[in-house]
């Protein structure tokens, strides 16, 4: 296991290492989108790829430890609604520029919705959301402008796993 000085090995982070450890299943120290999708709860998630990406910091394709427990405490109860907020943002911010365009807003939704709602009706859905969250009128949502359409609702309180 990778160790970061960083970490306090509180009875949380010893869950999660145990928890960790069953999830890498050839033991490299890393987890895979495979080893991921060995979880039962993610296996119908289809933003899974999206989490993985977002927790892999390094981008090499795999979660460590640490990456895995920053990524994970994020959502525990010691995560703020803030993390929670920025880590929902992300989710839509596909190449990470710090603005959610049209066509990432599509790509994600699509990804959700599968077949079940034909592009056409989908791109209408995608335009207006973009028109009406787009406060500054520069054709993509900002971080600001996001929080102002969803930081009202309290989605981010669905958010929080027990770890």
């Amino acid at each position: 296991m990778s160790s970061n000085n960083n970490i306090q090995k509180t009875p949380e982070v010893r869950r999660l290492d145990k928890r960790f450890k069953k999830l890498d299943l050839d033991d490299s120290g890393e987890l895979s989108v495979d080893e991921f999708m060995s979880l039962p709860e993610l296996q119908q998630n289809p933003l899974v790829q999206r989490v993985i990406d977002i927790f892999d910091k390094d981008g090499n394709g795999e979660v460590d430890f640490n990456e895995f427990i920053e990524g994970v405490l994020q959502f525990s109860v010691r995560g703020t609604k803030e993390q929670r907020l920025r880590f929902a943002f992300r989710i839509y911010d596909m190449d990470n520029d710090g603005f959610i365009s049209n066509g990432e807003l599509f790509q994600v939704l699509k990804t959700m919705v599968g077949t079940n709602v034909e592009d056409v009706q989908l791109q209408q859905i995608v335009d207006k959301t973009i028109v009406s969250a787009d406060t500054d009128g520069d054709g993509r949502v900002s971080y600001q402008e996001f929080c102002a359409v969803v930081g009202g609702l309290d989605f981010h309180k669905n958010m929080i796993v027990d770890v």
